[in-house]
């Protein structure tokens, strides 16, 4: 009986929060053309980096460039602005900045900023997938977030639900969307990514999780996240994703400016790779908007640019692009009204057609004009 009792329990409180995210005249906007959605973020990646390009005062010793400083320069350095982050970054501004809208160049009076007043990975993340921030959570060893997701909102709803996954390079990320409470779909850390009856493919990349010597015990490398990705886009077809690269605040953290530009750099082509992968698929082509952005800032100068936090000036400006059949192509936002972190969640539910903030009162308002 006791058992009988608690199946009926959970059943009823899943139909009404079933019920509760699709209310007729509440949950529902526009009809949108987007038929998925994927949220990206780079960890600690600077707004400079991503308006400016490579940093002239870093290139050298100041940025522990152990790298050869010529071969760097010729990567990376160009002496206008425009083309110098176009080398850096080719497909956000060849692509999505032409394509879509990019938001948090400070100097053409666009403000990007986190509303936590932490800034630092956890408060960040839990303010951009819940929509408000959370003064509890001030530390990353917090434990399982208390607050809903938009990720796990959006999993309540039968279109989405087994649809809505996880996939980071930092095993935080199982607190930050609780995995148990969620049951989304993840992916993270160093966790072997394939499961069941695998190719030698997969077995080869379980290998390299199991015995591949961690730069971090907590956060796996970009490259080694977008195999089992890739694939699960393909597989599992999902509706609503995260994803979470970490490298560009891994060599932030003890100085590597050659190596933070070559992750960057990277992260980029790993955009492109997922955009590409999912045009070429007829259930995502000319319907998926995609979301960059960051968890937050750091400081700037010769050695606060490895720092961020409260008390690092700075640390509280990100950046945030859009690209998606339903986002106008206007480029670089320039003399507007500042945007927050915050409004992300609510960004991510509008482009599936869903009005988040309804039934999250404290979540803020989604990024305007992008639908």
């Amino acid at each position: 009986m006791k058992k009988l009792a608690r199946f009926v329990l959970v059943t009823g409180i899943y139909c009404w929060l079933a019920t509760l995210a699709v209310r007729p005249g509440s949950a529902q906007v526009s009809q949108p053309k987007t038929h998925a959605v994927v949220l990206i973020v780079s960890d600690g990646l600077r707004w400079q980096e991503i308006f400016t390009g490579a940093d002239p005062s870093l290139l050298g010793e100041a940025g522990g460039s152990w790298s050869d400083a010529n071969q760097l320069k010729k990567q990376f350095w160009r002496d206008d602005a425009a083309e110098r982050r176009k080398a850096l970054f080719p497909f956000l501004w060849g692509t999505i900045a032409k394509q879509g809208q990019i938001f948090g160049n400070q100097s053409k009076g666009s403000v990007a900023h986190v509303t936590n007043g932490l800034a630092f990975s956890y408060p960040g993340y839990n303010e951009m997938i819940t929509g408000h921030p959370d003064p509890k959570i001030d530390r990353n060893d917090f434990g399982p977030n208390p607050n809903v997701s938009v990720f796990e909102w959006l999993n309540h709803m039968p279109e989405f639900h087994g649809k809505v996954a996880v996939y980071g390079t930092w095993n935080v990320f199982q607190n930050i969307f609780n995995e148990k409470r969620s049951g989304l779909v993840m992916q993270t850390g160093w966790d072997p990514p394939e499961k069941g009856k695998l190719t030698p493919r997969q077995e080869l990349m379980n290998e390299l999780y199991r015995t591949m010597t961690p730069l971090d015990n907590e956060d796996t490398y970009n490259a080694f996240l977008q195999v089992p990705l890739l694939e699960y886009i393909r597989t599992g077809q999902p509706r609503v994703l995260f994803v979470g690269y970490g490298e560009t605040d891994n060599w932030l953290i003890p100085g590597r400016y050659d190596l933070v530009l070559e992750s960057a750099h990277r992260f980029d082509h790993f955009v492109q790779q997922l955009w590409e992968q999912m045009q070429s698929m007829p259930e995502y082509r000319d319907q998926t908007t995609f979301i960059l952005t960051t968890d937050h800032g750091r400081g700037s100068g010769l050695t606060q640019w490895k720092d961020h936090g409260v008390d690092e000036k700075g640390s509280e400006n990100v950046w945030i692009a859009v690209m998606g059949p339903d986002t106008a192509a206007r480029g670089e936002r320039e003399n507007i009204a500042p945007v927050t972190q915050a409004q992300i969640a609510a960004s991510v539910a509008a482009a599936l057609g869903k009005d988040y903030p309804h039934q999250v009162p404290a979540a803020a308002a989604p990024l305007p004009d992008v639908r």
